[in-house]
């Protein structure tokens, strides 16, 4: 049972929308990418994580504090004898291992996720006993890109490569695990726990002037759209449609997320939307899905 299911972060869907509507500089465009990759790589454990039948809890993407500290789990599985600590990472690329480090074929010193995963576990163990309860955790570092290699790993490390997922999962599947109240308790407790995201997620500074006005497809975040007939928004790039309802909600999202301070009317949707749909329909659109707020001459949408 998925307690807590992955969802993509604010801090990625907010670089999505920024990457799509501005250039970023290049450190943020590098960024961006790195998440993205990064969540790829965590929807792909995922898939295997779902073929599990034994009785489990998942919790994804948890962020707790731990002694003035944070620290954030990817995955954590609960069975019945002890706790999975799954650290997922989609790197490619050829790394050597050694002095305890990782190093690149050149020989530069990259991070080090052992440290990391080690720091994670710790810090869990602690927490948990906080919270009155005292399995034994295990912690691995899964690599899931099939382009990753790691060169003099000796095999004690608890690192889990591509080559290596279904074996790994097969053998956890093998283990019996029957779930009580007391694990449902801990999965509870480290729910109401969680702290959602990570206040040091940093994002690029923008301002709504800068950023390009358009429909953004929503398969290939694409502004090179069309609206037919205010009754849809086809892609020019990847030639999904889309309902201009569909689209116009989905941009008030975007628009909602970007500048919550800013006020939702008609006349600001329409210019975010690139202005080309008709602003009589627009407002239908409003009206029908948010509340209709007047204030005197300036009316807006909530």
């Amino acid at each position: 049972m998925i307690i807590k299911p992955r969802t993509k972060s604010r801090l990625l869907v907010i670089l999505e929308i920024l990457n799509s509507r501005m250039e970023l500089a290049e450190d943020k465009k590098q960024y961006y990418l790195s998440q993205k990759k990064g969540y790829q790589g965590e929807q792909l454990n995922d898939l295997w994580v779902e073929k599990l039948e034994e009785e489990i809890f998942v919790l994804h993407n948890l962020l707790f504090e731990m002694k003035n500290s944070q620290f954030q789990i990817d995955t954590l599985i609960i069975v019945q004898d002890r706790i999975y600590l799954l650290d997922v990472k989609y790197h490619g690329g050829d790394y050597i291992y050694k002095n305890d480090g990782f190093y690149t074929l050149s020989g530069n010193e990259t991070k080090n996720h052992l440290h990391q995963l080690r720091r994670c576990e710790t810090l869990l163990r602690q927490f948990m006993q906080t919270l009155g309860f005292n399995f034994p955790i295990e912690s691995y570092l899964i690599f899931n890109n099939p382009e990753f290699y790691l060169y003099n790993a000796p095999p004690e490390l608890p690192i889990i490569f591509p080559t290596q997922l279904k074996r790994f999962y097969n053998n956890l599947n093998k283990r019996p695990s029957k779930l009580s109240e007391r694990h449902k308790n801990l999965a509870t407790k480290l729910l109401a726990e969680d702290r959602g995201e990570s206040c040091y997620s940093k994002l690029p500074l923008y301002k709504y002037e800068q950023l390009l006005k358009s429909n953004s497809c929503c398969s290939c975040r694409s502004l090179s759209t069309t609206v037919e007939k205010n009754k849809r928004v086809v892609c020019s790039d990847c030639g999904h449609e889309e309902s201009f309802e569909s689209a116009v909600l989905r941009n008030v999202e975007e628009y909602k997320l970007l500048f919550p301070d800013k006020k939702i009317t008609t006349r600001g949707i329409d210019e975010w939307c690139g202005g080309v749909g008709s602003l009589k329909v627009i407002r239908q659109i409003l009206k029908k899905h948010l509340t209709y707020v007047e204030n005197g001459r300036y009316c807006y949408y909530e």
